[in-house]
């Protein structure tokens, strides 16, 4: 993937699509606090990796429309919330997932008429910001069961995976989404389940959820995102944070 500007980006907020509400993300980031442990024999500071944390933090526009912006951040909900950043919507793209609380939600009307809030959600529940990949390009549509195109990365890892799923439409009784794995892309190696990679059978709109398998398991080169139940049509988003160590949360 070239260089490129943050153009046709998505954020999706606990099984909303937001895209188009939101002007700016000012921040994704994350990472251990540093602790400073700096000796008396030592003339610089010396650090080391503290508590895991992370932010995802924007600037939306008011839309009071329902199932829009205004609505859904302005009930300051109290529950953690699942946020997916997609950087474009090409299947295995970059993207960033947090569980977190939503802080806040302070209304700035500019001296030109502008009126927007900034939104920022810090990482709740010992869980900070995974950058992973698309598992579905951006949004992706089923209108029956699917087996979903793979992505390659370029091997096997052996520390898990954890998941991000938001399901925007459910027309229909139900649906599950799971990720499949393949050391060959479904050679001579079939398809089968990541073992721990389903998530929760869904039955409504703007469901969400993260799922992450056991820290030990060996995941297979290719990964793809498939769907069954019984629905005409179903719209929902996952990405996949494939672990390249021992997970800590």
């Amino acid at each position: 993937m070239p260089k490129g500007p943050g153009f046709g980006d998505r954020l999706f907020v606990s099984g909303y699509d937001f895209a188009n509400d939101i002007g700016s993300i000012s921040r994704i980031g994350g990472g251990p606090a540093p602790l400073i442990v700096t000796g008396i024999d030592k003339e610089g500071q010396e650090r080391i990796g503290g508590k895991i944390d992370g932010e995802i933090a924007l600037q939306a526009f008011f839309n009071p429309d329902e199932g829009r912006a205004h609505p859904v951040f302005s009930a300051l909900p109290t529950g953690d919330q699942v946020l997916s950043y997609c950087r474009g919507t090409t299947l295995g793209n970059p993207g960033a997932g947090l569980v977190a609380k939503q802080i806040d939600y302070p209304g700035n009307r500019a001296a030109d008429g502008m009126f927007t809030f900034d939104v920022s959600s810090l990482a709740a529940a010992g869980f900070g910001v995974e950058w992973g990949r698309q598992g579905t390009p951006g949004a992706r549509t089923d209108t029956e069961a699917t087996d979903g195109d793979s992505i390659d990365d370029g091997a096997a890892t052996e520390f898990g995976l954890s998941a991000y799923l938001h399901v925007f439409d459910l027309d229909g009784d139900d649906v599950t989404i799971g990720i499949e794995e393949s050391s060959d892309d479904g050679g001579a190696d079939s398809w089968a389940a990541v073992v721990g990679g389903e998530f929760a059978e869904v039955t409504a709109s703007h469901s969400y959820e993260r799922i992450s398998t056991a820290a030990d398991l060996t995941v297979e080169r290719y990964l793809r995102v498939v769907s069954s139940g019984t629905f005409t049509s179903v719209s929902f988003a996952v990405l996949i944070v494939r672990h390249l160590t021992a997970p800590e949360f």
